[in-house]
C-alpha cells in the first residue's frame, strides 16, 4: 500500500460513493424495465428474450473485463463500465427498434433485476483489497454491501413514486419510463468521469511476463475454481427462493396483500443488509470461514421452517429472523476470497466466482416455477433451498478446515505494492 492514508480514504470514499450511485440507478430500472417494454408493444416472449440476453450479456462483459482487469488496469475497466452503462440506458431510452434493444441488451450493462451486474463490483472490491488489511476490507466490505442494499431500495421507492407522480400531472407513465432510463444513462456517465479520479494505489502489483494465466489466474486458480463450484452450489440453492418467489407464496398460502408483502420485504432487505455489520467483528474473533459457516447454517434452518409456520405472522417472523442474519456470510465470502490469492489476481478471482455464482441463480427459477405452480409442491422450494445451502457450509468448511483453524491462512499479511 504505497498510497497515502488520505489517499486511501479519499479512494475507498470514492468507490463507496460509486457503489451507492450505481444501485441506486438499479433499483430505478428493475421497477420500470418490464413495464416499460411491454408498454412499448413488445409481447411477453420478446420481453423474456430481452431480459435473458440481458443478463447472459451482463455475465459474459463481466468475465471478460474482470478477467483482463488486474494487466490492463482496474481503474480503465471501471471507466469501460460506466459508458457501456450509459450507452445501454440511452439506447433502451430512445429506441424501440427489436434489433438495436437486442445488441443494448448484449453488449451494454443494465440490470433488470436490481442485483448488482457486470464487471463493477468484482474490480471495485480488488481496488478496496489493495488499499487496506484483512480484518479493514471485512469490515468495509458489510459497509459496501449495506450501502448497495440501501441505494437500491431507495431507488425502487423512487422509481415508484415517480411514476404514480407522472400519471397524476397528466405526463403519462411512458414519459416517466423514458426519464428514468435516461437519468440510468446519466448515471453511467457519473460513474465512468468518477472513476477517472481514483488514484493509481487500486491497481494490482504487475504480474510477471512468463506466467502463465487461465481467466486471469495464476498460482491461485485451484482454490477459485474449487471456490467457484461451491458457491454456484449456494447461488442454485438461492434461485429456489429468490423474493418474487417467496412474495408469491405469501400470496398464495396466506393470501397476503401485495401492498402488504411489499412492505414486508423492504423491510427484510434494510434487515440483510445491516446484518453484514456484524460480520467482521464476528470474523476478527472466530475468523472469516467459521463466520462464513456458523452464521450462514441458522438462516438455512430459520428458511427451512418458514413453510412450516401456521399463520402469516408466525411465517413473516420466523423469514425476518432469517433475513437478520442473513447476509453475515457475504462481506465474509467476499473477503476470503480476496484474502487467498495474490494481488494481481483479486479483480479475475472476484470476478469468476461471481460468474459462477449468477450461472447458478439463472438455473434454479425454472425448476422452482414448476413447483410453486402446484399446490402440492408449494413449501417444497423451500426445503430444497435450505437442504442445498447447509451442504453447502459444511463442504465449505470441510475443504477449508486449515484456513478456518488458523488465522494467518484466513488473514494473510498485506502484499506491498511495488514502489
Amino acid at each position: 500500500m504505497n498510497a497515502s492514508l488520505p489517499q486511501r480514504r479519499r479512494d475507498i470514499s470514492l468507490l463507496f460513493v460509486t457503489r451507492f450511485a450505481r444501485m441506486f440507478s438499479y433499483g430505478l430500472v428493475s421497477i420500470v424495465l418490464v413495464l416499460y417494454l411491454t408498454r412499448l408493444g413488445f409481447d411477453e416472449s420478446k420481453v423474456g428474450l430481452l431480459l435473458s440476453l440481458t443478463l447472459a450479456g451482463d455475465l459474459a462483459i463481466s468475465l471478460l473485463m474482470t478477467t483482463r482487469a488486474d494487466r490492463f488496469g482496474r481503474r480503465r475497466m471501471l471507466v469501460i463500465g460506466g459508458v457501456l452503462m450509459a450507452l445501454a440506458g440511452g439506447v433502451f431510452a430512445s429506441t424501440a427498434f427489436f434489433p438495436f434493444l437486442l445488441v443494448a441488451a448484449i453488449v451494454g450493462v443494465i440490470s433488470p433485476s436490481g442485483n448488482e451486474v457486470g464487471p463493477f463490483l468484482p474490480i471495485e472490491q480488488a481496488a478496496i483489497s489493495e488499499e487496506v488489511d484483512g480484518q479493514q476490507r471485512t469490515r468495509l466490505f458489510a459497509w459496501y454491501n449495506l450501502a448497495g442494499s440501501i441505494a437500491t431500495a431507495l431507488g425502487a421507492l423512487i422509481a415508484g413514486w415517480t411514476i404514480r407522480w407522472s400519471t397524476h400531472a397528466g405526463l403519462g407513465e411512458l414519459w416517466s419510463y423514458k426519464a428514468i432510463l435516461y437519468l440510468y444513462s446519466a448515471f453511467g456517465i457519473v460513474l465512468a468521469v468518477g472513476f477517472l479520479f481514483v488514484s493509481p494505489a487500486v491497481e494490482a502489483i504487475s504480474q510477471k511476463p512468463d506466467q502463465k494465466l487461465v481467466l486471469g489466474l495464476h498460482r491461485s486458480r485451484g482454490i477459485v475454481f474449487r471456490l467457484s463450484a461451491l458457491f454456484a452450489l449456494d447461488a442454485f440453492a438461492g434461485g429456489f427462493v429468490l423474493q418474487s418467489f417467496m412474495a408469491f407464496w405469501f400470496t398464495v398460502r396466506f393470501h397476503a396483500d401485495p401492498g402488504q408483502v411489499g412492505t414486508v420485504f423492504f423491510i427484510a432487505n434494510l434487515l440483510s443488509g445491516f446484518s453484514g455489520l456484524l460480520a467482521a467483528r464476528i470474523a476478527n474473533r472466530f475468523g472469516l470461514v467459521n463466520t462464513m459457516v456458523f452464521t450462514h447454517v441458522p438462516s438455512n434452518i430459520l428458511l427451512i421452517l418458514v413453510p412450516l409456520m401456521p399463520t402469516f405472522g408466525s411465517a413473516l417472523t420466523v423469514l425476518l429472523m432469517r433475513f437478520a442474519i442473513s447476509q453475515m456470510d457475504v462481506p465474509t465470502r467476499q473477503s476470503f476470497v480476496a484474502s487467498v490469492v495474490s494481488s494481481d489476481e483479486r479483480a479475475a478471482a472476484s470476478g469468476v466466482t461471481n460468474v459462477f455464482r449468477s450461472g447458478g441463480t439463472m438455473l434454479a427459477p425454472v425448476l422452482a416455477g414448476l413447483m410453486f405452480a402446484s399446490p402440492k409442491t408449494l413449501s417444497l422450494p423451500f426445503f430444497i433451498a435450505g437442504g442445498l445451502k447447509i451442504i453447502y457450509d459444511f463442504t465449505l468448511l470441510a475443504m477449508f478446515r486449515q484456513a478456518a483453524s488458523v488465522d494467518a491462512a484466513v488473514h494473510p499479511p498485506a502484499v506491498a505494492k511495488e514502489s
